[in-house]
């Protein structure tokens, strides 16, 4: 007979693992990882309608996407063009890039795996009377170990050609040189965290769900149980 038992701590931990997957998703997806050196909206740096002077922009850079402004559109509000420079695996700027979009793939592909499995947590708690909470637990820490992986690689690859054209010629591996982070590296970083703190509270998890108030309202034939 299936059980719902839903408990705060099982809860909170299948939504931080829903967000944590996301997170890193949309983080590895976007192309604001660098944020490059401000250019010019055009060559002359001059507004063509009113002759005054234009703000710059800064193009962003991801590891295998960028935003950028293109001159035949400088005078439409939306002249900003995003999208992947590479356009097959081989041509990401940098073999270190590579490196990471492999390992933060891999990590997100189980921590998305994980999110999903958290959803059902609710109805069956073990599998082949191993814990769901606690195998959930040890694959986000694999998950964990590698995205941190792909972190520590992506700076040795702020030296390939494509982010010296964006930070200038002092970015080098591990250097910025004229750029700047963007938020999609900070959450990156945060979700790595965050992903460490789920495989440590899936312990938690499975601690509430298998409590003996639980198992007291299961004797009782409850089969929703909703415990704080």
């Amino acid at each position: 007979m299936c059980h719902v038992i839903v408990t705060c701590r099982s809860m909170l931990w299948t939504l931080l693992s829903i967000v944590v997957a996301f997170a890193e998703l949309i983080a590895f997806m976007s192309a604001d990882w660098l944020i490059g050196k401000a250019k010019p909206s055009n060559s002359e740096g001059v507004d063509n309608r009113t002759g005054g002077s234009q703000e710059p922009y800064h193009p962003t850079l991801g590891i295998y996407g960028r935003c950028t402004r293109i001159s035949h559109m400088q005078l439409s509000r939306r002249d900003t063009l995003c999208g992947p420079y590479a356009e097959n695996f081989h041509e990401i700027a940098s073999g270190f890039w590579q490196a990471t979009a492999i390992f933060l793939a891999m990590g997100i592909m189980i921590l998305c795996a994980v999110a999903f499995v958290s959803v059902f947590t609710m109805c069956v708690q073990s599998i082949m009377k191993k814990s769901i909470f606690n195998v959930c637990g040890l694959l986000q820490g694999i998950a964990g170990l590698f995205l941190i992986l792909g972190l520590i690689l992506y700076p040795a690859g702020w030296g390939c050609q494509k982010a010296i054209s964006y930070c200038g010629p002092y970015a080098s591996a591990y250097k910025l040189g004229d750029c700047s982070l963007g938020w999609a590296f900070y959450t990156a970083i945060g979700g790595t965290i965050l992903t460490f703190l789920c495989a440590v509270f899936s312990a938690q998890a499975e601690i509430a769900t298998s409590s003996d108030k639980v198992q007291e309202e299961i004797e009782e034939g409850k089969n929703l149980i909703c415990l704080l």
